[in-house]
């Protein structure tokens, strides 16, 4: 394991639940929401990496839960934080106080998938037209395109 991948697992272990290795130079760690934070401000304090990306995926109404995923890049390494939401308690902190630029991240998030992010600084849409309808979320596997 390279040594970069190494300091994240030193950095995230006391709030990981699950970590796994899915390809060189790639680490995903599971976390329960609560844990968020605490790991995010970790890396930021340890200077690793930077955050490229927020995104979520929904893994089905039989399932009920939105993945999101935290994607930090530290030279080739790249480390995933994984947290599972389900569909009746949507919700997750803003990292924004860690990390400002993750606005733009939470908003998507936010407009694409249905997550309420408690404590975003900018709520507002990014994507969907003013008129798009409240409850509707594109990126969820229920919705049905029109036309």
């Amino acid at each position: 394991m390279d040594v970069r991948l190494e300091t994240a697992v030193s950095l995230t272990k006391p709030w990981a639940t699950e970590t796994a290795e899915p390809a060189p130079y790639r680490l995903d760690v599971s976390l329960e929401r609560e844990n968020l934070l605490p790991v995010i401000s970790a890396l930021f304090a340890a200077e690793w990496g930077y955050l490229s990306a927020i995104t979520g995926v929904d893994l089905g109404t039989a399932v009920g839960v939105v993945e999101v995923l935290y994607h930090f890049c530290e030279g080739p390494c790249i480390v995933t934080l994984r947290l599972r939401v389900p569909y009746d308690d949507a919700q997750i902190d803003s990292v924004c106080s860690i990390i400002p630029s993750a606005s733009f991240f939470e908003r998507e998030l936010s407009e694409m998938l249905g997550i309420t992010i408690v404590g975003t600084p900018n709520a507002d849409r990014l994507f969907l037209p003013d008129d798009w309808p409240l409850g509707v979320y594109p990126l969820r596997k229920e919705y049905v395109m029109q036309g």
